[in-house]
């Protein structure tokens, strides 16, 4: 019997903390990212290059609200680009460059929150608003051509999925593929001779780079 209440008095409490050991561990929380962000936007896409810039704000884990603005080129699918003897590239039929500077107020909802681990944070966005459209004369030198600019008015929006990575709550960085749709407002822009363009469409890949606060 003093064996029995020796190995007891023992091993009682071994027993204790392997039972303890053994129970799992409380669940890990969502990490809180701040609520603020801003940065630029490197895009490419079907007409060139790209840049834009972007204002972030949230209002819960899974809704962010945003405004963003971006300048980039647009091209006729019907454009072909020519070298000739020297070197230089042409475009037969083209009469004006077209750039768009698109102003988006949009939302950014986040996908399976909870679900994955916080370096990797997909979502889904959608932003519309008013679009400017700029012509510039083909036929001359790219950029004294500016001074002949003519403003063009439009509206539109884009949808996009995409993805925010990292846990750093101070440095964004994301990739987002997006596509947009602007229709013009009048006869629309002459890209190509006697060929005007209303509806406007273009996919691009964007880069997100920026600063939480």
């Amino acid at each position: 019997m003093k064996k029995l209440i020796l190995i007891m008095i023992l091993f009682g409490p071994i027993s204790f903390y392997a039972q303890r050991i053994g129970e799992l561990a409380p669940e890990k929380q969502p990490e809180v990212f701040p609520e603020n962000s801003w940065g630029i936007d490197l895009m490419f896409g079907e007409g060139g290059f790209g840049l834009g810039a972007f204002l972030h704000k949230s209002f819960s884990p899974l809704i962010t609200g945003f405004v963003d603005i971006s300048f980039s080129q647009s091209k006729d699918e019907r454009e072909v680009e020519y070298v000739d003897w020297y070197g230089n590239t042409f475009v037969l039929g083209k009469q004006n460059y077209v750039f768009l500077v698109p102003l988006n107020f949009g939302m950014q909802y986040r996908l399976f929150y909870g679900a994955i681990t916080d370096n990797l944070r997909p979502y889904i966005n959608a932003g519309i608003g008013p679009t400017f459209v700029v012509t510039t004369p083909y036929n001359e030198e790219f950029f004294s051509s500016f001074g002949k600019a003519k403003m063009h008015y439009a509206v539109g929006g884009y949808v996009g999925l995409g993805a925010n990575f990292g846990i750093s709550k101070r440095n964004l960085a994301g990739i987002n593929v997006r596509y947009y749709y602007i229709h013009l407002f009048g006869e629309g822009v002459e890209s190509m001779t006697n060929v005007f363009r209303k509806n406007l469409g273009h996919l691009y890949l964007t880069l997100n780079l920026g600063i939480m606060y």
